[in-house]
């Protein structure tokens, strides 16, 4: 780790550090699986301490600064960039959920240990249950898509409290007894997210480690959490779409022939071809300037703190739904037309191109994006802000 987190250059250090990863994705991603090696990695790069406020130790990083990252690292491996985002997410968990007395400790305790956090909050996954119990709660059940559960050192938890017919959110150590991660994920992309089941048998959760009692309806500054999570996942497809952009560009100037019919000797030199790359920049162009204008929005938000009204959180939720469909269309366009422009040798498995569209289709099922675009449609008919739930 750095020895000054305040003096680290974010950028440079993902690029590097996704630089490293790119050697490896192709082989990775056959293998599925735990990628402990490269989580090793990027723990100690430092980045994980990167969305943490100074006074706590971290490097004190605002939100474009914290996607960006993202982003890089997506560009080379889509799988463990999804794993480092996450891990932000629960820090901002912490901080939009959490007391001032939950805050400094376990901030403060992510620096100093360098812990890596994983998620178990899936909030349509009600199959985990907590029971009350003399000093807090005790939970039992299941929980699905626990990203970064795997080689996780903390957890965020959702558990349903059937006496109030509410959740609850919480955060206990991944090795709390009682816990068993089970590394069952078996999508056909994204394949090292770490995103299988978490079991919890009757395990103890601390009253002083619960966020949000169960059944608390959540203020606008805690709903902002799904911001925060929706515009890492448009980050990660836009982070997609330019690695498959980029893979294509230069498989195209270093190894495609042009066609015979084109009646030139290079491929860049087609005008058919530089047509086809001109329209998917006007994919990514787009996508770009939204999730970035996006991210300025919510680092707004985000430091209004418990100041933050319902309005002002909806028109953070309105920018991140523009970024996300946008993201989502280029993503998902540009993984699978590259191979349109790349030609039949590009679909060799020593390239591994087609992981780009395996990931973020895999991925950007997380919720649907028509939901998004109905957002998107109420609110240039009548001013309707999105109504303030996990996903939106």
């Amino acid at each position: 780790m750095p020895d000054s987190l305040q003096q680290i250059d974010p950028r440079s250090i993902a690029t590097e550090l996704a630089a490293w990863l790119a050697s490896t994705a192709v082989e990775r991603d056959r293998a599925g699986g735990h990628a402990g090696r490269e989580r090793e990695a990027i723990r100690a790069s430092g980045l994980l301490a990167l969305s943490i406020p100074v006074d706590y130790g971290g490097a004190g990083a605002d939100w474009p600064t914290v996607y960006a990252t993202i982003r890089i690292l997506a560009q080379a491996d889509s799988a463990l960039a999804h794993v480092y985002g996450f891990h932000h997410l629960q820090l901002a968990g912490l901080t939009l959920y959490g007391s001032a007395a939950q805050r400094q400790r376990l901030l403060t305790a992510t620096v100093r240990e360098r812990l890596f956090w994983g998620n178990a909050l899936n909030p349509l996954d009600k199959r985990t249950v907590a029971s009350a119990s003399a000093d807090g709660f005790v939970l039992d059940g299941i929980k699905s898509f626990s990203s970064g559960s795997v080689g996780a050192d903390w957890l965020t938890v959702s558990a349903w409290d059937h006496s109030v017919d509410g959740a609850l959110i919480a955060v206990l150590p991944a090795s709390q007894p009682g816990i068993s991660v089970h590394p069952d994920w078996d999508a056909f992309g994204q394949r090292q997210t770490d995103s299988g089941n978490v079991r919890f048998e009757q395990v103890a959760l601390p009253a002083d480690l619960v966020l949000q009692a169960p059944g608390q309806v959540p203020t606008a500054q805690a709903s902002l959490r799904s911001q925060v999570a929706q515009l890492i996942m448009a980050n990660l497809y836009l982070g997609i779409g330019q690695g498959a952009f980029a893979a294509a560009r230069t498989y195209t100037k270093e190894q495609a022939r042009a066609w015979f019919a084109a009646g030139v000797d290079k491929a860049t030199d087609d005008p058919l071809l530089q047509h086809r790359y001109g329209k998917l920049w006007l994919l990514l162009r787009p996508a770009e300037l939204a999730v970035d204008h996006a991210a300025v929005l919510l680092d707004q938000a985000y430091r209004r703190g418990a100041a933050l009204t319902g309005e002002e959180r909806g028109l953070v939720a309105i920018a991140v739904a523009e970024a996300k469909a946008l993201a989502h269309q280029a993503g998902l366009e540009i993984s699978s037309q590259m191979f349109e422009l790349t030609g039949a040798r590009s679909t060799s498995a020593q390239f591994g191109f087609d992981r780009f569209w395996r990931n973020v289709r895999v991925h950007t099922l997380h919720d649907p994006i028509d939901y998004k675009i109905r957002d998107l449609g109420r609110y240039a008919l009548d001013g309707s802000l999105p109504q303030a739930t996990a996903y939106s």
